[in-house]
C-alpha cells in the first residue's frame, strides 16, 4: 500500500458539515480495497487564489489514506464526477529519510 494525500475544494455553497461525512462515502471505496483512512482534515471556507467557476472562496479538506494505485485513481476519478466538487489533487507525500 502507498501513501497519498487528497486535496479537496468544495463549492462553498455545500453546508461545511457535510463534507466530511461525503468524504467518508467516498473513502469507503478504500476501505473495500483493503486500504485504510489515516485522517479526514476540513479546513474549513477559504479564499481561492484565483476565480474558479467564478467562485471566489471554497472549502478545503485534506485526506490521508494508504491504498494501491489503481484505487487512488478510481477514487479521483468518482470525485471528478461530483458537481459540488471543485478541484481535486491526489499526491503522494515525500516520507522524511533520516540519515
Amino acid at each position: 500500500m502507498r501513501h497519498y494525500e487528497l486535496m479537496v475544494i468544495v463549492d462553498p455553497e455545500v453546508d461545511e458539515r457535510t463534507v466530511e461525512p461525503t468524504l467518508g462515502k467516498y473513502m469507503e471505496l478504500v476501505k473495500k480495497n483493503e486500504g485504510t483512512v489515516d485522517k479526514i482534515d476540513v479546513w474549513g471556507r477559504r479564499q481561492l487564489a484565483y476565480e474558479i467557476d467564478k467562485k471566489t472562496e471554497g472549502i478545503y479538506a485534506v485526506v490521508d489514506f494508504h491504498s494501491n494505485p489503481e484505487t487512488a485513481k478510481e477514487l479521483d476519478r468518482l470525485l471528478r464526477l461530483n458537481e459540488t466538487i471543485v478541484r481535486t489533487k491526489i499526491t503522494r507525500p515525500e516520507e522524511m529519510k533520516i540519515a
